[in-house]
């Protein structure tokens, strides 16, 4: 009985133990709409250890509004990633002075369409398009008589691809003039050449595509103390001076700046080349606000939101209507356009009623809500005795009529 007990409980411990292990390990992190697991992490590996974490980022078009971005490793199982992607929003494509812009609409690939008054001809691009930095391309001019010279927006620029390369922005499948993108080397590689080029209109990159060299072979001809191109910085871009260089000294120190539309939370705009590397860059750039878009009199805004890109859509109580442009868009320097202005809604004179008469004389306009009451001189009265104006602009009712003899 002992041996036949023992044998049991040891089959017993061989089918329990398996189903007992906890796995320690966890595979590819797993994907989610409008967001992407950072480049760095599925280069190294594609078996996590328990306490591994990866960093997830918003897709091309999208920018973060809530949550955390990273997610963890526990007990074989991905924690759960909190993060929200909204669709980048551009909000104005910009004043045309003698046009207005047609629009598809002010997100992420949304095109603005230039459309000159009469007698005025476009010169320059004929749409701007919704890109990751904002409005592609430059504004275009309305000018009077003359002969159009538009760039055609079919003009493109083939993808950008170098070796070893990866690109920082404006990954888009379409590039047009006036576009840009940023490139970067991959680990182990140094840039050579330009960092940001430019769509010219011709078809061509501007200025040529840089290289990415194998670190060994461009570190044999600089000393090991010097660095290569400052690192990427999110909703921020390095000055003017610095974005064609791509060799720095010991000591040297580039600038920061926060891109269109953004402006500084913390931090310092700085980072110095030490021993070959860059110091952290510690600024951080958040989307500038605009505060309140005005108080509408018998109306309100609603909003998306108050920081840039956001829009503010004026909407007016029952009984009055919107005068103006009823859009207003959170740009760099504030709140485009201006407050729009509700006005009460007006009913049409009414035609005189034969041998009848109103109860009081109301001189037009007739505004929203305004009440006529009618009596007959002569004859009975026939309809409504009271009719009002709606908030559509019409009469409840037709005036009444006078009828017959007493």
């Amino acid at each position: 009985m002992m041996n036949l007990g023992y044998k049991i409980m040891f089959f017993l411990s061989i089918a329990i133990h398996p189903s007992a292990e906890v796995p320690s390990t966890c595979g590819t992190p797993p994907s989610f709409p409008h967001m992407e697991v950072r480049d760095k992490y599925l280069r190294q590996k594609n078996i996590f250890s328990k306490g591994d974490k990866v960093l997830y980022r918003c897709a091309e078009g999208y920018t973060q509004y809530s949550g955390i971005r990273s997610i963890m490793c526990e007990a074989g199982k991905w924690t759960r990633l909190s993060m929200k992607c909204e669709k980048k929003m551009c909000g104005s494509a910009g004043e045309l002075f003698n046009g207005h812009y047609d629009y598809t609409g002010a997100s992420f690939r949304d095109k603005a369409y230039a459309v000159c008054n009469e007698g005025f001809t476009l010169k320059g691009m004929e749409y701007r398009m919704c890109k990751e930095s904002g409005w592609s391309g430059e504004i275009p001019t309305c000018e009077e008589g003359g002969e159009p010279q538009v760039v055609p927006a079919e003009v493109t620029c083939p993808a950008p691809s170098v070796a070893n390369g990866v690109k920082l922005s404006e990954a888009d499948s379409v590039y047009r003039v006036g576009d840009s993108v940023t490139f970067t080397c991959s680990e182990g590689f140094l840039l050579t050449g330009a960092q940001q080029l430019t769509c010219g209109p011709d078809g061509q990159w501007q200025p040529q595509l840089p290289l990415c060299q194998a670190s060994d072979i461009t570190q044999s001809s600089k000393p090991d103390g010097r660095c290569r191109v400052p690192p990427y910085l999110p909703n921020a871009h390095l000055s003017d001076r610095y974005i064609t260089q791509t060799d720095f000294g010991p000591g040297e120190r580039v600038r920061y700046r926060c891109a269109l539309g953004y402006v500084r939370a913390r931090g310092t705009y700085y980072s110095t080349c030490v021993s070959g590397k860059w110091t952290p860059v510690t600024l951080r750039c958040e989307r500038k606000s605009c505060g309140s878009a005005g108080e509408i009199s018998y109306g309100d805004f609603i909003y998306t939101g108050v920081k840039f890109g956001d829009t503010a859509t004026g909407v007016c109580n029952e009984g009055y209507q919107l005068v103006g442009r009823g859009v207003r868009n959170c740009m760099t320097d504030g709140w485009d356009g201006r407050v729009p202005v509700c006005e009460a809604v007006q009913c049409a004179e009414l035609p005189t009623v034969v041998n009848g008469e109103t109860n009081g004389y109301l001189e037009p306009p007739y505004f929203y809500s305004t009440v006529i009451g009618y009596r007959c001189r002569v004859g009975k009265l026939i309809g409504a005795k009271e009719i009002y104006c709606t908030k559509d602009g019409t009469w409840s009712d037709p005036p009444p009529e006078c009828k017959g003899e007493w």
